[in-house]
């Protein structure tokens, strides 16, 4: 069974620094149809004006995933950590306890686009964790594993057994992906169009696939794709 979750259908808000979708409800977005997938709680479609972010904030018991798209974002946290975060880079925080951390678009004149992520673990009061990943050098047309429960393959560990999965696409690519009986994907379009079983998905719309075994994806043009292989 396939659930389409289409772009324009998604939770608005804009605050003129920053115009976000946000694909489960959240903040003053509420829909009980779409409260989050499994365990994947949050898919927000973030855009932030240059020389603007979110102030310093907290989070605990929760999986929180960055994926830049395109510009800069600058990350500080309670645990010390400080980096510029760039397109094909991806940054995890499990705030576990509890941690304060800010976001913030160090550019003069570019608007920063990143996903934000968050996904419910599997156990709270966790020691609080940040890691972050290059994808950047990883090969076109092929699905790559950036976390896991186990950190298996060189993943990012997480505490919660899905497997997120990237693809950068150039058009004419396919790919597919197996799952077994007892999970299910949520698929993202970050960037470009796609068909999944002959469905046309274009940027920022996505499929739920359940009590299937297979998900075939083409690439109708460069694209990018995040797959999330949940229980």
């Amino acid at each position: 069974m396939k659930t389409i979750r289409k772009a324009n259908e998604r939770g608005h808000a804009d605050h003129g620094w920053l115009n976000s979708r946000h694909t489960f409800s959240f903040a003053e977005y509420y829909d009980p149809e779409w409260m989050g997938f499994g365990s994947l709680r949050v898919i927000n479609d973030d855009r932030v004006a240059p020389e603007k972010g979110f102030g310093t904030h907290p989070h605990r018991d929760m999986e929180i995933i960055t994926y830049v798209l395109s510009g800069q974002l600058e990350h500080k946290d309670s645990m010390g950590n400080g980096r510029i975060i760039r397109p094909g880079e991806v940054q995890y925080m499990s705030a576990g306890t509890g941690v304060r951390h800010s976001e913030f678009n160090p550019s003069p004149d570019e608007p920063v686009h990143f996903l934000q992520i968050w996904i419910q673990p599997d156990a709270k009061g966790t020691a609080p964790r940040y890691e972050e990943k290059s994808l950047n050098d990883r090969t076109n047309g092929q699905l790559h594993l950036v976390a896991s429960k186990t950190g298996r393959d060189d993943s990012i560990a997480i505490h919660q057994d899905a497997d997120l999965w990237l693809a950068h696409l150039n058009a004419g690519d396919t790919i597919s992906h197996s799952l077994s009986a007892d999970r299910k994907v949520w698929l993202h379009i970050a960037k470009g169009e796609i068909e999944v079983d002959g469905q046309a998905l274009q940027s920022g719309d996505a499929v739920a696939i359940q009590d299937d075994n297979h998900i075939a994806i083409k690439a109708a043009e460069k694209s990018e794709v995040l797959l999330f292989d949940l229980v």
